[in-house]
This record gives structure tokens, C-alpha cells and sequence, in this order.
């Protein structure tokens, strides 16, 4: 997802697996990437191998190219973005970034109490209850079975960095905005994100089984955030045929619970415009 503030500066938030690298058409300039874990499917242990300008497998998993060291890492060091993530994840992100031919310098941390302002965008980081386990394959590996994903293999292990985390963004209009994250229902929801920042748009994953299902997202929307718009994210299933939400899907479930804020659908290619209240409207 990208998220674009008035005076221009763009932040890219969990780039995943569907982007195809720092090549990418559809990013344009990144100022900022901000990551909620390095889980394979937000930090990308592979990128798109697809043109993503002409008809795009979506079906299942699409169809990856090998990105030793991240999608994230590849694209921070292609567009010179400043990457900013809580936890432990710096220092290793810093090696990461810095193989692609970026600079260790480009990463910073920010932990929970504190806040960033880069470009005009304040990013302050929100507590998630999650995991964050590096996957092995962005681990070394020797032929000498000494590297850290050889020792870690044979337990089923990974390696931790720290808490993962979900994100506040206040923009230069006013407009403030809550990332989720994987997590379930937090107490902070309500306590921080809607009383202290006073968030009017929440982009809420509801996947299930790895974090908050529809039902138990709605509860957030409805009763702990309070947002004036939420955009579903992360279902984990195919959601929309043709930008018509598919019925019995996790997605339609979550939309026909929740009873006051606005949902909008993220559609591919199509722009969300939100005012400094929350007030968004979807279209071209």
C-alpha cells in the first residue's frame, strides 16, 4: 500500500510479495517504507515475476523471482527511501539494504511512546500482538552448515527481532491514520490509537487464523477504534471479482458487520482520497 501526504511525500507500507522489485512501474518515488514485521509476506522473501502493466496471475500465490536479501531491501535501496521499523528489525534491515547497495544509514528505528517526522509525515509505532520470526531464506547459510539458518533448521526455528508493531501516520492536512499490522484486538486500540491520536481512517487486517479475523475486526472497528473510514486489508483469499465483492468471502462478512464507519474496498490502480477529517472517497 501506498499512502500519499498533500505535499507529495509517498510512504510504502509493507511491501510484500506483489511488488516486483525497485523496477516497479507503480511506485513512483518512496520516501518512506515502514514495516509491521519481517514475516515472508510483509518484508517479500520474493518479488513479483510478472509485468504488473499487463494481465497479473493472482490466483494463489503469484509468481516469484528470488530476492536474497528482501523486496523491501531491494526497493529502500533502489529509490533511496527511508525505511523506518520498531523491534530489533534496524540492525538487521541495515545489512539487508546495505547488500542491495543502499545505506545502512537509510534505516532507522522507532519504538512504542515516540514518534518520526519525515517529509512532513509524523509516524509514530503502535503495539501489535503478532509474531516477528525472520524467515531462514533471508538468513545465512554456509556450505559448511555453520550459518545461522543451518543451526536454526533443524528445530523448525527462526530468528526473532523483537515486537512487531502496526503504525499511526499524521499527515500535513490533519489527517491521521492507523495501520494494524497482523494483530489481534489490543486495548490500545482504543486507549492510543482513538483517544490519544484520534485516528479517522484504519486500514485493519482481517486474514484470520494469523490475526484478527472479519468478525473479531469489526468488534475493533466498531467498539475500540471508532475510525470515520477503515479500508480492509491482508483476507488472504480472493476477494473481489471485477471490483465486486465476492459473497461468503471474509471481506463481505467484515463489511455487512460493521455498522458506522465507512468501508471502502481497496481496488488495484484505484485511489483512495481521504480529507483531514476522514472523509474518503474512492475513484480516479
Amino acid at each position: 500500500m501506498i499512502l500519499e501526504d498533500p505535499n507529495g511525500t509517498r510512504v510504502l507500507y509493507d511491501p510484500g510479495r506483489t511488488v516486483a522489485g525497485g523496477t516497479d512501474s507503480r511506485l513512483g518515488d518512496i520516501d518512506i517504507i515502514l514495516l509491521s514485521s519481517v514475516h515472508s509476506d510483509h518484508i517479500g522473501v520474493g518479488k513479483l515475476d510478472q509485468d504488473p502493466d499487463t494481465a497479473v496471475v493472482c490466483a494463489g500465490n503469484p509468481p516469484l523471482a528470488a530476492t536474497p536479501n528482501s523486496n523491501l531491501a531491494e526497493i529502500a535501496a533502489a529509490k533511496g527511501s527511508n525505511v523506518i521499523v520498531g523491534g530489533e528489525m534496524r540492525d538487521f534491515l541495515r545489512r539487508k539494504v546495505a547488500a542491495e547497495g543502499g545505506s545502512s544509514g537509510q534505516v532507522d528505528v522507532l519504538r512504542h511512546g515516540g514518534k518520526r517526522i519525515v517529509g512532513g509525515v509524523t509516524i509514530a509505532v503502535i503495539a501489535a500482538h503478532h509474531s516477528n520470526g525472520v524467515p531462514r531464506s533471508l538468513l545465512n547459510s554456509t556450505a559448511g552448515g555453520d550459518g545461522l539458518a543451518d543451526i536454526l533448521a533443524p528445530d523448525g526455528l527462526t530468528a526473532y527481532v523483537g515486537p512487531e508493531n502496526g503504525y499511526v501516520l499524521t499527515f500535513s492536512n490533519g489527517l491521521v491514520v492507523y495501520l494494524s499490522g497482523d494483530t489481534g484486538q489490543t486495548a490500545d486500540m482504543a486507549m492510543v490509537v482513538r483517544d490519544f491520536y484520534k485516528a479517522r481512517v484504519a486500514v485493519v487486517n482481517m486474514g484470520d487464523i494469523f490475526s484478527m479475523g472479519p468478525e473479531e475486526a469489526a468488534f475493533a472497528v466498531n467498539k475500540l477504534i471508532k475510525p470515520k473510514t477503515v479500508i480492509p486489508s491482508h483476507a488472504n483469499q480472493a476477494s473481489t471479482t471485477g471490483g465486486v465483492v465476492n459473497g461468503g468471502t471474509r471481506l463481505d462478512t467484515f463489511i455487512n458487520l460493521v455498522n458506522k464507519a465507512k468501508v471502502i474496498v481497496p481496488l488495484s490502480g484505484v485511489p483512495i482520497t481521504c480529507d483531514g477529517k476522514g472523509k474518503c472517497t474512492q475513484g480516479p
